[in-house]
């Protein structure tokens, strides 16, 4: 099993709010791992294809990717549709994070090949405890296959 640095959590969230949240509830979760936000699906291929604003970064790929569903250019479901056709992103954790309550957005996600749905909840803990949980569970519990 290789050691390296430890990889980064993508964050891909439109709303600054949930962004801040979410990003507050890991680093309580006291996880090592770097957190990097992205506004917007666009914005997340291009973090992890390393183009645009993001070339340059490096080509190591996230730990895990914490995507919200509605958002502005590309939404989620369009994203883990890309990431799920990329034999190199194939198996990259991915765990939508949505205040979504649309089943068909639910079935879609797990069709496309989602690792977890989680749906935002509207209390504040709940939110704290679900994303420290799915943190400290993909970033240092999970086991992934080597990548080539």
């Amino acid at each position: 099993m290789k050691h390296g640095p430890l990889r980064t959590i993508l964050l891909v969230e439109d709303s600054l709010v949930d962004a801040e949240m979410t990003m507050d509830a890991l680093r309580e979760a006291n996880l090592a791992n770097p957190v990097m936000h992205v506004e917007d699906g666009v914005e997340c291929l291009d973090w992890l294809y390393a183009r645009g604003a993001f070339a340059g970064r490096g080509e190591e790929d996230p730990a895990v990717v914490l995507l919200d569903i509605k958002m502005p250019r590309l939404d989620g479901l369009e994203v883990l549709t890309q990431m799920r056709a990329d034999e190199r992103f194939r198996r990259t954790p991915v765990v939508i994070l949505s205040s979504s309550r649309e089943e068909s957005d639910l079935i879609r996600s797990w069709d496309l090949g989602v690792n977890a749905y989680v749906m935002k909840p509207v209390d504040v803990s709940q939110f704290f405890q679900a994303v420290r949980t799915l943190g400290q569970f993909w970033a240092v519990l999970n086991q992934a296959p080597e990548q080539d």
